[in-house]
């Protein structure tokens, strides 16, 4: 246990340039906090303890703000970055070296039973707000940005953004721990700047032909006796 601990502060302490030392990531980091609570919850949840589980869940919820179902699966080194309004489904599964940004969802659709929330490969970035929905895979090092709402499965070394998400760039290699939620391609403006290219290029088309028909005109008046 202690050494799972210790691999959640190294997590913390390695990808949050604000963790000045391993005690102050322990005593004041709700992200750790909840995922602290989360253990022991899912100890119970696995040992049939249903009631004790949420209660220690719901428990965690009120002191951190962050909400993770006892049945959740979380590997070590994951980090809840600030937190706030975090909330993980009981069928999610969240691999190691995630990085999960405040007011993050992974839930589900839809009222069936089984598999029903995504499942989280290695190393994937969920940036500020974004909402993942289903029972889905996100493969290794992928990058949800901020605000995105993901509801189809994202392939390996992929970038997805946008409300429905679209994947917008896909690497040959494996990503790096860049937590940039900012410098982002952004699919809505580039499909605008598109269409603004093809206005113009009709604009120029519909000049060209008037220009035309004005010099017709003006040789026919000019041909006539």
């Amino acid at each position: 246990m202690f050494r799972g601990l210790r691999k959640d502060i190294r997590a913390i302490r390695e990808r949050d340039p604000a963790a000045r030392s391993s005690i102050e990531v322990l005593l004041l980091y709700s992200g750790l906090h909840a995922l602290m609570f989360y253990r022991v919850s899912h100890w119970c949840y696995t040992h049939k303890l249903f009631f004790l589980a949420r209660l220690i869940s719901q428990f965690a919820r009120f002191l951190t703000g962050i909400e993770i179902h006892p049945g959740a699966k979380i590997a070590r080194g994951v980090l809840i970055d600030h937190g706030a309004g975090v909330v993980i489904g009981e069928t999610a599964e969240v691999g190691e070296g995630c990085t999960i940004y405040q007011g993050v969802t992974l839930g589900g659709t839809g009222k069936d039973k089984g598999k029903r929330h995504p499942t989280l490969g290695k190393n994937v970035m969920v940036g500020s707000g974004a909402k993942i929905l289903g029972p889905f895979t996100v493969g290794d090092n992928a990058k949800i940005a901020a605000g995105a709402v993901v509801l189809e499965p994202i392939p390996e070394d992929a970038t997805a953004v946008g409300v429905p998400a679209r994947v917008v760039r896909r690497g040959n290699k494996k990503v790096t721990a860049d937590l940039d939620q900012v410098h982002i391609p952004d699919p809505v403006a580039q499909e605008l700047c598109k269409m603004r290219f093809q206005m113009e290029q009709m604009e120029r088309r519909i000049r060209e032909l008037e220009q035309e028909k004005e010099q017709t005109a003006g040789a026919a008046v000019s041909a006539q006796p």
